[in-house]
C-alpha cells in the first residue's frame, strides 16, 4: 500500500467532486475456475484499490458524503481460515492503514443502502463487471440484475476518471518497477528464442520472470511468429529462420500498476531486407509519435500523423500510392495499421477500461470516429500533464484483410494490390513503449529495451 494520506487525499478529492450521497466501492470476491475451492488468481478491482488500497477478496467500501467518513465492510478471519490461509491482520488494523476507522460486517450494506433509499439520498455506484457484484447490487438496490443502469452513475464515473488519469508521483514510480520488470522480459525472450524452440517455451520464460519479480502479468502474453493476428494468445507454432516473432507483454507489480510494451525481433540473427524496410518505418511511425506527445495535444491527431507517416512510407516501398492526405481521410491505411495508436495505462493496462472507454478516452468535444481503424483508437482526446501513455504504431499483412478488400476494389486508387502478394506471409510488426505527458514534452518510462535495428541483431547475433 501506499500511505495512509494518499487514500484520504484520494477520498477527499473525490468528495469535493461528487458532493453528496453514498458513494459504494464494491471491491471483487475470489471466482472459482471449476468447482467452488478452486478459484482463479484473485484480483482486485482497481478503483477500489485507487480509494481503499486493499487487496483482499470479499471487501467493500462506502464513503458517506454527507456525513463525510468511510466504511468498510468485510468479514473477519475465522480459525477455520487461518488453519488453510494462515494468521491474517485484522480488518481495523488493514483498515487504519487506508484512513477508515469504521469496520463492520458485509450484513449491514443492505440496511445502510434501504435507510438511504428511504431517505432520498443518492446512491452512486460503478458499472458492475463481475457476475458475484451484480448479484450483490442487484440485492442490496432492490433491482433485478438487468435492470441495473449505470445511467445515474455518470457523474461518479467522470469524476473518478478526471482525478485518476493524473498520476501521481508514487503511482509514476511504481509504474517505473512495472516497466523494470518488463525490460527483463522482453530482454529474455530476445535472448531465448531460437529456432526449433515453440512459442510456448519463450512464453514461459518471460511468464517466469515476472512471477520472479513478486508480481504477475499485467494481461495474457501475447507472443507469436502470427503477428498479423492482433492478439494472438496461441503459443504452439515452433521458430523457424526467417520468421519474425513479436512479443507484447508486460509486468503487473505487487501494488498492480502495469506496464504494456512490444518489441519485434527475427528469429533469425539480422533482419531480412523487406523485414528491416517495414520495421524501421514502424520505427519512425513510434518515435514521431513519442516526441508528438505533449500537453495540449490531441491523441486522435498523433495517431492520425503516424498513419501518413505509414502512407508515405508504404509509397517508397511501392505498396501504396496517391495523396497522402486523402488516402489516410478516407482510411486506406488501416489496411495495415486497424488499430489505435495507444490508450491510457495505470491500474489497469487499459486505463479505468471497466468505468466505459469512451468516457476515459474521449469527451463532448472529441467524439470516436466509426471509420475502420480509427474506431478501434481508444484514446483520442487531449493529452494532460500527468497522463500516461501507450505509443504502440503497427503495420500488419492480413491476408484475409487484403483479399476482401481487393474483391472489393477498395480504394485501389492507394493501394498497389499486385505488389503486395509478396507479403502475403510477412507477418506483422508493432513496436510499443510508455510514455509520461510532462509540463514540457514528454517522458518514455522505465529503463530502455532495445529497438533499433542494431541493437536488436547484437543481442539476436549472440544467440
Amino acid at each position: 500500500m501506499f500511505s495512509k494520506k494518499i487514500y484520504t487525499d484520494r477520498r477527499a478529492v473525490l468528495q469535493q467532486k461528487v458532493k453528496k450521497g453514498l458513494v459504494l466501492l464494491m471491491g471483487n470476491e475470489l471466482s472459482s475456475m471449476n468447482y467452488p475451492d478452486n478459484t482463479y488468481h484473485f484480483r482486485q478491482d482497481s478503483t477500489f484499490l485507487y480509494y481503499i488500497g486493499l487487496d483482499l477478496p470479499g471487501l467493500t467500501a462506502i464513503i458517506d458524503l454527507d456525513k463525510k467518513k468511510t466504511m468498510l465492510f468485510g468479514r473477519e478471519s475465522t480459525i477455520d481460515d487461518i488453519i488453510w490461509t494462515g494468521p491474517q491482520p485484522s480488518l481495523r488494523e488493514l483498515a487504519a492503514k487506508s484512513g477508515i476507522q469504521k469496520v463492520l460486517p458485509p450484513s449491514k450494506i443492505a440496511a445502510i443502502i434501504k435507510k438511504a433509499k428511504k431517505s432520498g439520498q443518492a446512491i452512486h455506484f460503478l458499472p458492475p463487471y463481475r457476475p458475484e457484484n451484480k448479484i450483490k447490487l442487484s440485492e442490496w438496490l432492490g433491482v433485478p440484475i438487468r435492470g441495473l443502469s449505470c445511467i445515474s452513475c455518470i457523474p461518479l464515473v467522470q469524476a473518478i476518471i478526471e482525478q485518476a488519469l493524473i498520476k501521481g508521483k508514487e503511482e509514476i514510480r511504481e509504474m517505473e518497477k512495472a516497466l523494470a520488470i518488463t525490460a527483463d522480459m522482453h530482454l529474455t525472450a530476445m535472448q531465448t528464442a531460437k529456432v526449433g524452440m515453440t512459442e510456448a517455451q519463450v512464453t514461459g520464460k518471460v511468464h517466469g520472470v515476472a512471477i520472479s519479480a513478486g508480481g504477475n502479468l499485467a494481461y495474457p502474453i501475447i507472443l507469436t511468429v502470427n503477428g498479423q493476428t492482433l492478439h494472438n494468445h496461441y503459443h504452439g507454432n515452433v521458430l523457424k529462420r526467417g520468421q519474425l516473432l513479436l512479443g507484447d507483454f508486460g509486468a503487473e507489480t505487487a501494488m498492480h500498476y502495469a506496464g504494456d510494451i512490444t518489441r519485434t525481433f527475427p528469429i533469425s540473427k539480422k533482419f531480412t531486407k523487406k523485414q528491416k524496410d517495414i520495421y524501421e518505418l514502424v520505427l519512425d511511425m513510434e518515435e514521431s509519435s513519442i516526441a508528438a506527445c505533449k500537453a495540449g495535444v490531441l491523441y486522435k491527431e498523433v495517431h492520425l500523423n503516424a498513419a501518413k507517416i505509414l502512407v508515405n512510407g508504404m509509397k517508397d516501398l511501392g505498396l501504396m500510392k496517391g495523396d497522402t492526405e486523402e488516402a489516410v481521410a478516407a482510411g486506406a491505411h488501416a489496411l495495415f495499421f486497424p488499430h489505435g495508436l495507444g490508450h491510457a495505462i495505470g491500474l489497469d493496462v487499459h486505463d479505468m477500461e471497466d468505468l466505459g472507454e469512451d468516457l476515459v478516452g474521449y469527451t463532448d468535444e472529441v467524439k470516436r470516429n466509426p471509420q475502420f481503424g480509427l474506431r478501434s483508437l481508444r484514446f483520442g482526446r487531449a493529452l494532460e500533464k500527468g497522463h500516461v501513455m501507450t505509443v504502440e504504431p503497427g503495420i500488419y499483412f492480413i491476408p484475409e484483410l487484403i483479399d476482401q478488400w481487393e474483391s472489393k476494389g477498395k480504394f485501389k486508387n492507394f493501394i498497389n494490390y499486385p505488389k503486395l502478394e509478396k507479403y502475403r506471409d510477412f507477418g506483422g510488426i508493432r513496436i510499443e513503449d510508455n510514455v509520461l505527458i510532462m509540463a514540457r514534452g514528454q517522458k518514455v518510462l522505465g529503463p530502455r529495451i532495445p529497438k533499433t535495428v542494431a541493437e536488436i541483431e547484437a543481442i539476436r547475433g549472440g544467440i
